[in-house]
């Protein structure tokens, strides 16, 4: 399953909808309030394995009219990239600034202050400077809230994940049966796993993302009359794909058409893949082996009215901040964590290099900068928000930071930028034991090498975008191509310091 690009009419489209809005909010806004202190307001927003399905982002089947508005009024980021394709890791290199070989945090366990306990993070420094700070559901990965970022305590919403009396008595039989198995249901890779897919007719804060917007609303009328940045994190699409049935109708499941790659890429090692063991945890899941193209479909389906879901909570939420009207002294951004796979390359869920893992939507609308409505093709990585947000504020950069900031692109989204984008994974295979995957993504390649931790080992895998940019055929070992692999593994190694925009 491709995502349309369509880039020119984007540009026309979205440049046609900054002219409507601004007309719009000329004739229905109300008074602005007044910035606090002279000071950019943030509102951070983050959706947990939203992939660039969107409309804003070319997709043709996608109902994201929300984001769609938002993208008419910022700048679209058409080939941003995290750091590594799994919560924990991608989160804590965003919020530090810093790439995953110096958080040295690869897994869902480890929090970041054990292994870098003095970073500064990029709420904590609003907060250090001023900034009322406050984190809404899923900011940091899960447990791993970071207290100190925040200027009162963290907050999760309290709904259940399943709301059809069908699947809570199905959880009810499969946590009975864990617990007499003798398994701890408190620990994440022991509790049970029920149905992949829900659709109950229940309204919005009936779900946690709706809860979740409901707070957000709340804190953006505490907090209007300072300076605030506020980090509010949506659960959906994540697993499992729980949204209000009014989501699920946008979508007719018959006409959902299913990854049209759904093969290993030729010639790519073992590794590379995912056996996708995050879904197959779940109720009726295949423990091997593929899913059937019905429980595909359904799967698709379902990962397109969540994503629905959360584009209207997104839509509340900014609607609100309209109707306080803090939109013209206020930062939005929205990224979603990575991306991830559906079906192609066999695949589900994240957890690999390839770009549908590590490729993901970004949009920032800032105010007074001059490309309202346009998409950036620059390469930017999620490092680059925690300095894009300083320099947009006027925060001043703190030590240590591993990213570059992007505002410039904001004015002018077509300028030269940075040469490369860098992501990785970790992996363990037989005979060698840990590896890890340094992936880098330039404007035309993307090569991957694999190095051995503790033991000597290297194997590569070369895609090119411009023939083949569903990555369906690893190039690196053919005789042709060793000059190309050699001057793009020199890339690769010389690191993100030696690919940075130009100034």
């Amino acid at each position: 399953m491709r995502t349309c690009t369509r880039r020119r009419f984007l540009g026309s489209a979205m440049a046609g909808g900054a002219a409507w809005l601004a007309g719009r909010a000329l004739a229905a806004a109300p008074e602005a309030a007044p910035a606090a202190a002279g000071r950019m307001n943030v509102l951070f927003i983050a959706v947990d394995d939203l992939r660039p399905q969107l409309g804003c982002y070319g997709d043709p089947v996608a109902q994201s009219p929300h984001l769609d508005e938002l993208a008419a009024r910022g700048v679209v980021f058409t080939r941003a990239y995290c750091q590594q394709a799994v919560c924990s890791p991608s989160r804590t290199s965003l919020l530090t600034g810093r790439r995953p070989d110096t958080t040295r945090v690869y897994d869902l366990d480890t929090h970041f202050r054990s292994t870098i306990p003095g970073v500064v993070t990029l709420p904590e420094h609003f907060k250090n400077h001023g900034y009322h700070t406050a984190g809404f559901s899923k900011v940091y990965h899960g447990g791993l809230d970071d207290a100190q970022s925040w200027s009162v305590p963290w907050w999760k919403p309290t709904s259940g994940t399943y709301h059809t009396p069908e699947n809570q008595a199905l959880m009810q039989r499969l946590n009975e049966e864990a617990r007499a198995a003798g398994r701890d249901i408190r620990d994440w890779r022991q509790r049970a796993r029920g149905a992949a897919w829900e659709a109950p007719d229940v309204p919005d804060n009936a779900l946690a993302d709706g809860q979740t917007a409901d707070r957000a609303i709340e804190a953006l009328r505490e907090a209007k009359d300072k300076p605030f940045f506020l980090g509010v994190g949506f659960l959906k699409p994540h697993l499992p794909f729980v949204a209000p049935k009014r989501y699920w109708d946008l979508y007719r499941r018959e006409e959902l058409s299913l990854a049209d790659n759904p093969f290993a890429p030729k010639n790519a090692p073992h590794y590379a893949l995912s056996n996708w063991g995050e879904l197959r945890h779940y109720y009726g899941m295949p423990k091997k082996g593929p899913v059937t193209d019905e429980q595909a479909r359904a799967l698709i389906h379902g990962y397109y009215a969540c994503a629905s879901y959360t584009d209207a909570q997104i839509g509340r939420v900014i609607d609100e901040l309209d109707r306080l009207g803090l939109r013209d002294n206020t930062v939005i951004v929205v990224w979603g964590d990575h991306g991830w796979q559906l079906g192609e390359h066999g695949m589900w869920c994240k957890h690999t290099n390839f770009e549908t893992s590590v490729h993901a939507p970004l949009i920032m609308s800032a105010p007074k900068r001059r490309a309202p409505g346009a998409t950036s093709d620059a390469l930017v990585e999620f490092v680059d928000i925690y300095p894009s947000l300083c320099e947009v504020c006027g925060l001043p950069l703190p030590d240590g930071l591993e990213g570059d900031s992007f505002a410039p692109l904001l004015d002018e989204p077509g300028r030269p930028w940075k040469a490369a984008a860098f992501s990785q994974y970790p992996r363990g295979i037989e005979d060698v034991g840990r590896i890890m995957g340094y992936s880098m993504r330039t404007d035309r390649y993307r090569l991957t090498e694999w190095r051995g931790i503790n033991k000597p080992f290297t194997e590569y895998e070369l895609y090119d975008h411009e023939t083949d940019p569903d990555e369906n055929e690893n190039i690196a070992g053919y005789p042709e191509n060793e000059a190309l692999v050699n001057r793009l593994t020199a890339q690769l190694r010389a690191g993100w310091q030696a690919a940075r925009p130009p100034r």
